[in-house]
């Protein structure tokens, strides 16, 4: 399976997602607060995608997202937390 991240935009709430034939696999979602940042509070991948980096490519969805917006990203989630600590490179788009 490819996997292709889908950008659920929305106000104050939104969601970078994984389908396949309808089903949502894999979902990050977040909520704006204010309009400098936007919170990840979520992240859930489906058993089948595990190992298989959809994760990861949720959360370079939301950074490329943070960019071209020139926005920042606070990441509450475990997991999306655990990918910037991991990811120098995002260190750009992380509000401290």
């Amino acid at each position: 399976m490819d996997i292709e991240v889908m950008h659920r935009v929305g106000t104050p709430k939104g969601a970078f997602t994984v389908e396949d034939e309808g089903e949502r696999l894999a979902e990050m979602t977040y909520s704006w607060a204010g309009d400098e940042f936007f919170i990840i509070d979520h992240t859930h991948v489906d058993d089948r995608l595990r190992g298989k980096g959809a994760g990861a490519k949720l959360v370079a969805a939301a950074v490329a997202y943070a960019r071209e917006r020139g926005v920042t990203i606070l990441p509450l989630c475990p997991f999306a937390k655990s990918v910037f600590d991991r990811t120098p490179e995002y260190a750009d788009v992380l509000r401290r």
